[in-house]
């Protein structure tokens, strides 16, 4: 069954935690594709608190930045959630990778896809202006990176302080 669900919220709104919980409701084992890199303490102390969450269902698949091509490699093995493209982003942007062709790349590996796909995402645009460029850049291409992947996936939800809400369709 193919099928792609893309979850969006603010940090700590629960959407990686609804993901888990659609990804296994969809079949078990899931593989989990984690984007994020550890380059500090925190954020493998982070890694390592997801891992944890996760438990025994989950085979996980480190794609920092060849994302579509860790979707292909896996595909009718089992549902896949990719937890997240904002850190995907922010791996290709320090990187000095071309974002916007890797969005398009994903956005057609999407549809080539035999087994399901739920895709993490940070909504990022919601508060203020960043006070620099970098920061300012990061937002826009967050924002379009959202919705270009929102377009071609089946559903979309939006999980706000624990409590998930259906985007798409309505």
């Amino acid at each position: 069954m193919q099928k792609s669900i893309l979850i969006t919220g603010g940090a700590r709104s629960g959407k990686s935690a609804l993901a888990e919980e659609l990804t296994l409701g969809l079949g078990r084992p899931a593989v989990y594709i984690a984007t994020a890199e550890a380059r500090d303490d925190e954020m493998r102390a982070r890694i390592a608190r997801h891992r944890d969450r996760r438990g025994p269902d989950w085979r996980t698949v480190a794609a920092p930045i060849a994302l579509a091509q860790a979707l292909d490699d896996s595909d009718g093995e089992a549902p896949r959630l990719v937890d997240c493209l904002t850190l995907w982003l922010t791996n290709l942007m320090l990187d000095g990778r071309d974002w916007e062709a890797a969005t398009e790349g994903l956005a057609a590996c999407l549809a080539r896809q035999r087994a399901p796909v739920l895709l993490v995402t940070n909504e990022v645009g919601a508060g203020i202006v960043p006070e620099n460029a970098l920061a300012r850049a990061f937002r826009d291409a967050a924002g379009l990176v959202n919705q270009r992947i929102a377009r071609v996936c089946d559903e979309v939800w939006l999980s706000v302080a624990g409590c998930p809400v259906k985007v798409k369709p309505r």
